[in-house]
């Protein structure tokens, strides 16, 4: 099979109640679409009003052999500690939306939602529907492989956050008014985040897609 043409439009975004971002119109106003990543939505992350669960850290887009990978991060970057587990909320869900048919067609995009709950001995699951190429939804456990029939697989726990960052480079950077990025410095390296993977046969969507994610909070 050919390498799969991806658009990848917004790497991340939130949702209204859920990091921050929506469509702000006015009379005669362009629309704004608000995105942020890694604790950057102000009074949603930082403070008393903290939601990490709902944080997007990144949305990655890649081919592996015959499928296409969707990775999305969120409530990080975490400082490794011992018996660290990935940030689950029954309360966040977490969409993955892919668009085949191109902006301003009035077709609607589709999503791959994605919702956590416990069981009666408190162990944390997952439910994903929309899963391209499968009717209804499936559901497995977090931090296992969970087989998709048909083709393709899901996941969910806790991994080194792969986001690449200068961090001293950019406050230095804003400070001084010099470019002072240095490529060997990684702010991210060794920290954790929250990931979310679903792997979907390249059969089950089309070769050339816009791709974005946002998060929502019941009740926000």
């Amino acid at each position: 099979m050919n390498r799969r043409s991806l658009t990848i439009t917004a790497v991340v975004c939130g949702l209204l109640g859920a990091v921050g971002a929506a469509w702000l119109l006015a009379p005669g106003a362009q629309p704004l679409a608000k995105a942020a990543d890694h604790n950057d939505p102000p009074g949603r992350v930082m403070g008393a009003s903290a939601d990490r669960a709902a944080d997007i850290g990144d949305l990655y887009v890649f081919t592996r052999g015959e499928n296409t990978v969707f990775v999305m991060t969120l409530a990080g970057p975490a400082v490794p500690v011992a018996g660290q587990t990935g940030t689950y909320d029954r309360d966040v869900l977490a969409q993955i939306w892919y668009d085949e048919d191109g902006f301003g067609t009035g077709v609607a995009p589709k999503s791959i939602d994605i919702r956590f709950a416990q069981n009666t001995s408190g162990n944390w699951g997952m439910q994903v529907t929309g899963f391209p190429g499968t009717a209804g939804a499936v559901s497995g456990p977090v931090e296992r492989q969970n087989m998709v029939t048909g083709g393709g697989r899901y996941w969910a726990g806790l991994r080194d956050d792969p986001f690449f960052f200068d961090g001293t480079g950019f406050g230095t950077t804003l400070m001084t008014g010099e470019l002072s990025f240095d490529a060997t410095r990684d702010s991210f390296a060794g920290q954790n985040i929250t990931a979310i993977v679903v792997e979907v046969p390249n059969t089950a969507i089309d070769s050339t897609f816009d791709a974005w994610a946002t998060t929502s909070r019941i009740g926000s």
